[in-house]
This record gives structure tokens, C-alpha cells and sequence, in this order.
């Protein structure tokens, strides 16, 4: 009847026993098997990772990518690239993963690790411009939780400064900014087919750029092993190089998840932004905001905060009923504050070990929570979980933020 108010969802037995759907057994597009095949017929001869990457740039609409076997050789391959120097500054998203970082440290880069606004996940341009100095180089985006950082204003003001602009994508792969596809907004870009993720293979990763040098120079360190040959010698190394390469079984499943990839993401988009409205009805409970300029929204990974005071428990305790009620993976994720994680810069700047002694480093560093008070204070109330995938449908959707709901009302103050 118009008008009447549309009755709660409640839960089917059947739904109840079965839960909310895990992102395995993995979804693998009908073509995985049909390219695992012709890499084990052609007796390891077919260039898989070939084909793959230049199926990658042609859907990102970039004109070069690299195949690895992660993210994290990626970006590593990425600042192999860059003609940065030891104690040279890297800006980087203080709520991150040590993959994000574990390039710049190789590198002997220095991050730096500004604040996020109040109640954000991202940093901005806002935050970054106080941490600029004259050794700074570039900055590192992360588009954690597949919101993305607002590009616009961070590169005008890279621009400013003659900064390079990186995204880390591993958690938005054709997600959309004001109609932009993820890993398109900067100088390059990086992204993560771990299975767990939304494109996810077995493994694998790649970095995509549309500048010529960058690409030659990542090849040339990060794959090539910076070899090159010499007439009636062989093979010689003018730098330290990598042998980052994609395997051609991983390419293969890549090659058939990126065939489906952008339809699983516009349902992702439809049931993240659905689970977050329904979330955002229960008092006390905020997910993560997405911002007017996200276009798609593509995540694997969901999350809401606890408003301090409303609820007579620890978020720690919140986040184990939760996952025992049936959001399984549901927990909080402190030590993705990298200012408080990495005890290894903690320990560097303390005892002055290069580079971050004074030379070469311009300045005394300190890594810490308060460092980044916003960031520390959002992730004290932040609830995650990993279990998010194409498999939702409405009612799971519904399912979640019923169990949230419940939780919520057992511990409400």
C-alpha cells in the first residue's frame, strides 16, 4: 500500500545458517582455466604476462604497465625508478600497510607521514602542505578502503612544489574520481591482485604509468635486473636490479579476472553503498564517508566508527561480538597507523642510523602515534572487516547491519 512504511528486514533461518558470503572459495572468471591450460600446453613458452599487461593498459587507458608479483614490488619498483637520493622525503598516507613503505625504506627514502582531517580515513592537501620540505619529492596516495584521496586539490598543490604524485591502488582497482579511473590521477600508480582483493589471482601486482622514462627505467631495474649486454662479455649490472616479474600462471588468472572485473566492481559499488546507508541508520555507528567526487566506490574492505561515549564496552569487545555474531573478519586495525607501527624508524631516528641522520637528512624525525593524533583517534574506534565481496546481495547487506544493529543495542550507554 503507498505509503506504508516498509518493514524491517529480518533474516531467514536459511540466511542466518548460511551468513554473510567470504570472498572464497575465489571467484574465477570462466576464462582461468582455458589460460592456465595454454600456459601448460605451450610447455611455459606463451608470454601470459605480455598479453596481461597490455590487456591492464588498455582498460586502465595508460600506455604502459609492469606486471610483478605484488603491490609492494611494485611501488618498490616504482622509487627503483624515481632519481631520488638517500634522505630525499616521500609524503605518504599515515593509515596504510608496510607494503606502501617498504620501497621508500630499500630505497634508504625518507617517509613522511602527515595527519589526516578529524574523522577521515585519507589524508589531503590540507594536512600534506605543512609537511613539504626542500627534500621533499614526490607524494604517495593510498585510497584506503577504496575511498579516494581528493586528487584534484593534492596535485595542484604537488605542482606547486614540482612534486611527483603516486597512488597506491590496491584497494580501489577501477574504482572511479569524478569519472577517472583509480591508478589514472598521478604519475603512476600501483595495484595488488592478492586473492583477497578485488581483482584477485593467486598473486600479482602491477605499476602503470603513462611516462615514458619511468616505465623504461622500471623495466630496466625492477624486471631486467639492470642488465644489460656487453659485446664479448655477457650480461653486466650498472645498478642494483630486481627480477620483479609476474608469474605466467598468475598472469593467466589476471588476465581472466580483468575480463570481469569492472562488472564485479559496479555491483560492489551498489552493495557497499548500500550496506553503508543501512549502517548509517543505527545511532553511534558512522562507516566510512564516501566522498561526492567517488564516482564507484570499489572496495574489499568495509568499515564504520564507534562514537566515543555511546557504547558501554572497549571497540576491541564491540568488534569480537561482531565477529562471533557473524561478520567474521571484524576487528580494529591500529597497526595500520605506520607512524606507530614502523618501531623500525622509531629505532633509525633514534640512534641516528643513515638516512636519517643529519646528513643526509635535513632535519631530526619522530615516528609516533602522536604524530598523527587525527589518524591515531580515527583508528582507536575504527571497526574493519575483509570479508566483503561480489557475492553480497541486498539481504546480506541487510544481514550485516542487523548484527551491527544488535551489537549495538546490547552495548549501548
Amino acid at each position: 500500500m503507498p505509503g506504508r512504511p516498509k518493514k524491517p528486514f529480518r533474516a531467514s533461518a536459511k540466511l542466518l545458517a548460511e551468513g554473510l558470503p567470504s570472498p572464497f572459495p575465489r571467484t574465477l572468471a570462466p576464462n582461468a582455466l582455458k589460460y592456465l591450460r595454454e600456459v601448460v600446453d605451450s610447455g611455459m613458452t606463451t608470454d601470459m604476462m605480455g598479453r596481461f599487461e597490455k590487456a591492464f593498459a588498455e582498460a586502465l587507458g595508460v600506455q604502459y604497465c609492469i606486471a610483478t608479483p605484488g603491490c609492494t614490488p611494485a611501488l618498490h619498483g616504482l622509487f627503483l625508478a624515481c632519481d631520488f637520493a638517500p634522505g630525499d622525503e616521500v609524503i605518504v598516507s599515515p593509515i596504510t600497510d608496510y607494503g606502501t613503505v617498504q620501497g621508500l625504506l630499500a630505497q634508504d627514502l625518507i617517509p613522511v607521514f602527515p595527519d589526516t582531517p578529524p574523522g577521515n580515513i585519507n589524508f589531503s592537501a590540507e594536512t600534506i602542505a605543512p609537511c613539504l620540505g626542500p627534500r621533499t619529492r614526490a607524494i604517495l596516495c593510498v585510497h584506503k578502503t577504496g575511498i579516494f584521496c581528493d586528487m584534484d586539490p593534492i596535485n595542484a598543490l604537488a605542482a606547486q612544489h614540482g612534486l611527483m604524485v603516486f597512488e597506491d591502488c590496491c584497494q580501489a582497482v577501477f574504482g572511479q574520481y569524478k569519472a577517472r579511473l583509480a591508478g589514472t590521477l598521478g604519475h603512476a600508480a600501483c595495484f595488488s591482485f592478492d586473492p583477497e582483493k578485488t581483482m584477485g589471482s593467486d598473486t600479482g601486482g602491477c605499476m602503470v604509468t603513462n611516462d615514458p622514462e619511468l616505465h623504461e627505467r622500471a623495466r630496466y631495474c625492477a624486471q631486467n635486473r639492470a642488465g644489460t649486454m656487453r659485446a664479448g662479455f655477457g650480461r653486466v649490472h650498472t645498478d642494483v636490479g630486481y627480477a620483479y616479474r609476474m608469474p605466467q600462471c598468475t598472469a593467466a588468472i589476471c588476465l581472466a579476472q580483468l575480463e570481469h572485473v569492472r562488472e564485479w566492481v559496479a555491483h560492489r559499488d551498489k552493495m557497499a553503498r548500500l550496506t553503508y546507508r543501512l549502517l548509517s541508520e543505527i545511532p553511534g555507528v558512522t562507516p566510512v564517508p564516501i566522498p561526492s567526487y567517488v564516482d564507484v566506490f570499489s572496495c574489499w574492505m568495509m568499515g564504520f566508527n564507534l562514537a566515543p561515549g555511546a557504547f558501554r564496552c572497549p571497540p576491541a569487545e564491540f568488534a569480537a561480538t561482531l565477529a562471533n555474531a557473524g561478520i567474521s573478519t571484524a576487528s580494529l586495525a591500529e597497526y595500520y597507523l605506520m607512524p606507530a607501527a614502523l618501531e623500525v624508524l622509531r629505532r633509525k631516528t633514534e640512534e641516528g642510523c643513515f638516512p636519517y641522520s643529519v646528513p643526509p637528512a635535513s632535519r631530526t624525525y619522530t615516528y609516533s602515534a602522536e604524530s598523527c593524533p587525527n589518524a591515531r583517534d580515527f583508528l582507536k574506534t575504527f571497526i574493519r572487516w575483509v570479508t566483503f565481496c561480489e557475492k553480497w546481495q541486498p539481504e546480506h547487506c541487510a544481514l550485516a547491519a542487523d548484527i551491527v544493529r544488535e551489537t549495538a543495542n546490547h552495548y549501548r550507554a
